[in-house]
């Protein structure tokens, strides 16, 4: 939780002061009231035995009015520092999270999980706040009043101490236990959300899929058990806490009927007067509540740890795939190269590529072809970073893709993933994803490279027509040419297909090969493709079997030498239409 704290900057250092010196007036303001609170009632007394002034009333309860005030407006201010100081780290810390998770790799991702990210950016760090704005307020000012007022009431009386120390010994002990068996259960309710966030974006992102398959059932009865997981530890949690109330009240109750009890005892002995009974009553109610204070912020303590635990997990998590300190020049233009590339993801101990060896030249189209899980898309995912080789290298423009800034990287690569991914927002802005300096003119040209100006033309705006998040307003043809588009857009030297034709007719897909080939001459083009169709005319064509590179040449050559190539093509075209 301390760890956090180191995200504060001076000017929050600086209200934190001002706070503890508000906190500090505050007491004292409470601390003077219990004492023109007994100074009215000895007025009062003497007033009504004939031996005091009645001025003396006023004056005792003018003061107790401009020390309530003052003690108010404190508290106010301690309350609005602490709002200020919390909202501004949690602020802090939402974004520090979100760029750290911005900047992870896949395999971060995948360690942590979308839902659980999700979690520790939102619920996590209102579970920070929320007890960041309760410690600012109790931290200083419950020990402080708890002081005070002990070394007050130790001048009064050593029988109504007693009292009072028996009371707070007894609410330690009860608020212990309670701590005791209520701190492993919120360690549990965080991950039991990360489960049910988990299942309802499972639930929403596949709802298509569910309804298809009849399978609402199946799906809310998954809900329902995360659900009933959380409610069941919330409401262990829930019982247990609603003990604190009553107990204290029967505490504080107990405290006040004792005190009364022993100080008209000692009152009938002579020993102590009434106005400091009721001047000690004050004390031992700031004292206990002092305590309720203290014990209400260290049982409100453990889940924020735990909430702050997970928040120093992805600040703290190394990128695995970083920045290089000294970035190595580009002494070619538009090639890839893999030298005895394999790799394998840290989960596994079987490697998912192994030893492939290729390059592609300025300007050639490279496409890769295999059987589902031959490690296609795994590999060229390795060209823009997504995940570091675990041997050999990719090579970018001659130099080593871990040797070169990542920005300075993918501003070189135009990606389009295998499931055409869209944003919020207009066509427009999608199409210009990537740059948003772009004119219209730009914006229409690639659009018509990528074969999509007819549909954008159609839509009710054109090309400021809006765009549903996850472009779900849109066929999955439509959003892989918009994709297409998004990556014409930038210009770059190399452009990555993930199979991004596979949604298109054949028409189409032939099409947009052709506009491509045209608009983007001295590019450089890797794609992943199923259909031999959209690979026949490729420079280089590599087959890829189990994570190896069988079969690596052009398509006339790879139907005579690779059999696994020619199992591909045969299983797809006619002899005839193959010319074999």
């Amino acid at each position: 939780m301390f760890k956090i704290y180191r995200k504060l900057k001076p000017l929050d250092w600086t209200l934190l002061a001002v706070l503890m010196g508000l906190t500090v007036l505050q007491v004292w303001c409470t601390m003077l009231l219990v004492d023109y609170m007994r100074d009215i009632i000895e007025a009062i007394t003497l007033v009504n035995l004939g031996l005091g002034e009645t001025g003396d009333i006023w004056y005792n309860g003018g003061m107790m009015i401009a020390v309530a005030a003052g003690s108010a407006a404190a508290q106010t201010f301690v309350g609005l520092i602490a709002s200020f100081v919390s909202s501004n780290l949690s602020a802090r810390l939402r974004t520090e999270v979100y760029n750290k998770v911005d900047g992870f790799s896949i395999a971060e991702r995948d360690r942590f999980s979308t839902p659980s990210l999700i979690t520790r950016t939102t619920n996590d760090v209102q579970q920070v706040q929320m007890a960041n704005i309760l410690m600012l307020r109790m931290a200083v000012a419950a020990p402080v009043t708890a002081i005070w007022a002990i070394v007050k009431i130790q001048e009064a009386s050593a029988q109504l101490t007693l009292t009072t120390v028996i009371a707070v010994v007894a609410l330690l002990l009860f608020l212990t236990v309670l701590i005791v068996f209520v701190m492993p259960k919120f360690k549990i309710i965080q991950k039991l959300i990360d489960r049910l966030n988990g299942v309802s974006r499972e639930n929403l992102t596949g709802i298509r899929v569910i309804r298809a398959y009849n399978a609402e059932g199946y799906q809310t009865e998954k809900f329902e058990k995360s659900n009933t997981a959380i409610t069941k530890t919330q409401l262990f949690t829930g019982r247990l806490m609603s003990l604190m109330s009553p107990v204290m009240m029967l505490i504080m109750n107990g405290v006040s009927l004792a005190i009364y009890w022993v100080g008209a005892s000692l009152i009938n002995g002579g020993t102590i007067e009434y106005p400091t009974v009721i001047a000690f009553m004050q004390l031992a109610s700031q004292i206990i509540m002092a305590f309720i204070m203290l014990m209400m912020m260290f049982v409100l303590l453990p889940r924020a740890q735990v909430s702050a635990k997970r928040i120093n997990e992805v600040l703290e998590t190394p990128f695995t795939v970083a920045d290089p300190e000294e970035e190595q020049p580009l002494t070619e233009e538009g090639t890839v190269e893999f030298k005895n590339v394999s790799f394998e993801y840290s989960d596994s101990d079987e490697k998912v590529i192994q030893d492939i060896s290729f390059k592609a030249e300025k300007g050639q189209t490279v496409a890769f072809i295999g059987s589902t899980g031959s490690g296609k898309s795994t590999l060229i995912n390795l060209v823009p970073r997504f995940f570091d080789v675990t041997e050999g290298q990719v090579l970018v423009d001659g130099a080593d893709v871990r040797n070169i800034k990542k920005s300075t990287l993918r501003r070189l690569i135009g990606y389009v993933p295998q499931k055409g991914v869209l944003f919020s927002g207009t066509v427009k802005s999608n199409i210009a994803f990537g740059n948003e300096n772009l004119s219209d003119e730009e914006i229409i040209s690639a659009a018509k490279v990528a074969e999509a100006d007819g549909f954008i033309t159609e839509m009710e705006k054109g090309y400021d027509s809006e765009i549903s998040q996850g472009g779900k307003n849109v066929s999955g043809g439509q959003k892989q040419r918009l994709s297409i588009a998004r990556a014409v857009a930038v210009k770059p030297e190399i452009f990555i297909f993930d199979d991004s034709f596979s949604a298109l007719d054949y028409k189409t897909d032939k099409k947009v090969r052709e506009n491509l080939k045209e608009a983007a001459k001295g590019a450089t083009k890797l794609i992943v493709a199923q259909r031999i169709g959209t690979i026949m005319d490729a420079d280089k064509i590599i087959v890829l079997d189990s994570g190896k590179a069988v079969g690596i040449g052009t398509h006339k050559q790879l139907l005579k030498d690779c059999e696994v190539y020619r199992e591909i093509a045969l299983s797809q075209l006619s002899k005839e239409e193959l010319g074999l």
